[in-house]
């Protein structure tokens, strides 16, 4: 199963966050139904778009706090000057889904942007 991860501007709408994973998971090869969670650090989960994007996409919203974002931050591939100096981590996106996703968790595609969200998928981490 997969988990997106996504970073947004307050000004994101629902719709533009759902769009990008909807492209995420096209780009990577994946189907709607493979998809498991949707992930965001603590500062923009309260925003409406983030609960209303999960609702739109029939999963879970995952809250990542920021000692999880810390410990997945040496998984991240893209490193964002803009995102360090805002959240301490290359990229929320991919901090967030690999996060969601667990310790031993991959990237399946590193974060793609948009004009006001970024998104990122990692494949669920399974028990042994």
């Amino acid at each position: 199963m997969i988990v997106a991860g996504i970073g947004f501007r307050r000004i994101a709408a629902a719709e533009d966050i759902v769009a990008l994973v909807e492209q995420a998971l096209e780009r990577a090869s994946l189907t709607r139904v493979s998809l498991a969670k949707l992930a965001t650090i603590k500062a923009l989960a309260d925003l409406p778009a983030f609960a209303e994007s999960a609702r739109r996409l029939a999963v879970p919203a995952v809250v990542i706090d920021e000692g999880e974002l810390s410990a997945a931050a040496p998984r991240v591939q893209t490193q964002s000057a803009r995102s360090i100096a805002a959240h301490g981590v290359g990229s929320v996106a991919e901090a967030a889904a690999l996060a969601a996703a667990g310790p031993c968790a991959a990237l399946v595609l590193a974060r793609i942007a948009a004009a006001s969200a970024t998104c990122a998928l990692a494949r669920l981490e399974i028990a042994p």
